[in-house]
């Protein structure tokens, strides 16, 4: 496994977006898409709620992932196969105990374990329901959320199965340090570091071109590899590809 370590979460965006376009493998996904893929890795960020908490790289800017951070604290009446907000604030659909539907709300849950036994190492919530993800195509990338007090501060860890880390990383971090913000909040603590950890992170590289080009500066910025660069066209570098 990889790790960045980085002052703000939106340095650690650009770096591990460098790191997937000069040194990632392609793959054909089992979706038929085209992807630059790298090995684990794991960003890990001192201050997150430091600037930059966005890469101005970024297509996804402040208004937007402000809104994205508002849906997953309090839902939105979008229409989706599922949502963060409500697997980690109502998480159980489909299933049931003894006749009654569960519902879950695991943040609410890991505040009351915090406030409890604050050295818990039991802080966590889970978004996986095998009941609905084993069928779905789109089905969640985050799978775990562990928040530990430590020294006075809230540290929260998140595990992705899977991340798309040029388009989607950067807003899923943002929406997950608030959530780090307002449990900590509710604590009376400051947060802590924030660990994002993908297990399979990538990019598409041909369906996600425009978003590259703003990170990569034409070569300025970053190397890609000679695939990422022959579908570009865009400086001399596909040229050498």
């Amino acid at each position: 496994m990889r790790v960045i370590r980085a002052p703000s979460i939106g340095l650690a965006h650009e770096l591990v977006v460098k790191m997937i376009l000069e040194k990632g493998h392609v793959l054909q996904t089992e979706d038929d898409e085209a992807t630059i893929e790298f090995e684990e890795v794991a960003l890990q960020v001192d201050t997150p709620l430091a600037g930059p908490m966005v890469s101005p790289h970024s297509r996804f800017q402040q208004k937007f992932v402000d809104q994205y951070a508002t849906d997953l604290l309090h839902g939105s009446k979008a229409s989706f196969e599922y949502d963060y907000h409500g697997r980690l604030f109502d998480w159980g659909e489909r299933l049931s105990v003894d006749g009654t539907p569960v519902h879950v709300d695991q943040i609410e849950y890991i505040v009351r374990k915090l406030q409890q036994s604050p050295v818990s190492r039991r802080a966590i919530a889970i978004t996986w329901n095998p009941v609905i993800d084993e069928q779905l195509d789109d089905c969640p990338c985050l799978q775990l959320v562990q928040c530990v007090l430590r020294d006075g501060k809230l540290a929260l860890r998140v595990i992705f199965r899977s991340n798309d880390m040029l388009t989607a990383a950067g807003a899923n971090m943002y929406a997950l340090v608030q959530l780090q913000k307002s449990i900590a909040d509710r604590l009376g603590v400051s947060c802590g570091t924030y660990t994002h950890i993908s297990l399979v992170p990538h990019i598409y590289y041909i369906r996600d071109m425009h978003d590259i080009e703003p990170f990569c500066g034409k070569g300025k910025y970053i190397h890609p590899v000679v695939e990422v660069c022959a579908v570009c066209g865009r400086c001399d570098r596909s040229g050498k590809a």
